[in-house]
């Protein structure tokens, strides 16, 4: 890989690595709604001037009805649930919970009628990485409400099934323009929240600071940084990142905010990565990517967008996918 290439893969690992801490720090003085209307604010201020400069909006309001429906389950509602359930869980652990999202799209895939070649290899991946998130939920209960998991569940959830809407719906239209369109339906359907619940006083620099970094580096800029790099080195191995975002959430978490990193979360950490790898890649082997010439990222191996095998989808850093993101694998 070029110089350019390491440098895009390098941004990309740690920008879409640190949404979990920034949105653990801006959960301190904004209320989730809050918060989600001022990062995909932020995010649609940047990309929507970018989308339309390149053509990308037009495409993507003729097909305004899956577009909605991509908006609600892998943008509005996963990151809103997501600042909801890291008021008591840390940042950490959702950073780990969320790369179970390939295991409920493998899932998901194979209920649909859309992915009939699971090998055993995978089966085993789903197993173990399954077995980590138990791990690391059973072993991380103290402090933590229920309701903070079952929301890490809908965000799961909502991750997995955003790209099987991109992938059957929205695989013909730029994904720049379902980005910048998507970030700007939830900045609107948050907006009479936010109007009601900004905070009485000024919030602290940190808390400010977290928050606009949350929008305009990890959601504007992450988002062009990886169709870059998508441009360079194609979309398979362009979503190797995802791999690397869970240990930087742990890295921060435990650095930065001193939460706790026990001999069952490294354990969990192992189960779910590994498991991940596995059950997105199967027995495949490495191969160099043929030059990218779509418009919409293939991310059939990204783990925070389901590994759902063939066709397009949108990442979400914190989401994001993993999603993603991250992604989005929206992430974060």
């Amino acid at each position: 890989m070029t110089r350019r290439t390491w440098t895009l893969f390098l941004a990309l690992s740690v920008i879409w690595g640190i949404p979990y801490l920034l949105i653990k720090v801006a959960d301190e003085a904004f209320t989730p709604a809050t918060l989600v209307f001022i990062r995909t604010g932020i995010g649609a201020l940047v990309l929507v001037p970018v989308a339309a400069a390149r053509g990308g909006l037009r495409p993507v309001l003729s097909k305004w009805r899956p577009v909605l429906v991509f908006t609600v389950v892998e943008v509005a509602i996963p990151w809103l649930m997501l600042a909801q359930a890291e008021r008591r869980l840390a940042s950490s652990l959702s950073g780990l919970l969320v790369a179970a999202v390939p295991f409920v799209g493998l899932g998901l895939a194979r209920i649909s009628g859309t992915r009939h070649d699971t090998t055993g290899a995978q089966l085993l991946g789903m197993t173990v990485g399954l077995g980590g998130v138990a791990v690391l939920v059973g072993f991380d209960f103290h402090g933590a409400e229920t309701g903070s998991f079952l929301a890490m569940a809908v965000v799961i959830l909502g991750y997995a099934i955003g790209p099987q809407v991109v992938s059957r719906h929205l695989s013909d239209v730029p994904s720049i323009g379902v980005v910048a369109v998507a970030l700007t339906v939830s900045a609107a359907a948050y907006s009479p929240f936010a109007a009601t619940e900004m905070p009485a006083h000024l919030p602290t620099a940190r808390a400010l600071l977290s928050i606009v970094t949350l929008g305009l580096v990890c959601t504007a800029l992450a988002f062009v940084l990886f169709f870059g790099l998508i441009a360079e080195v194609g979309p398979v191995k362009a979503t190797v990142i995802t791999y690397v975002n869970p240990a930087i959430a742990v890295l921060l978490g435990v650095v930065l905010l001193g939460e706790s990193f026990t001999i069952w979360t490294g354990v969990g950490f192992v189960m779910v990565l590994g498991g991940s790898v596995v059950a997105t890649n199967g027995t495949r082997r490495w191969r160099r990517d043929p030059a990218y010439t779509g418009s919409v990222p293939d991310v059939g191996s990204d783990p925070r967008l389901g590994g759902l095998g063939s066709g397009p989808a949108i990442v979400d850093p914190s989401s994001t996918p993993a999603g993603r993101g991250p992604a989005g694998g929206a992430s974060g």
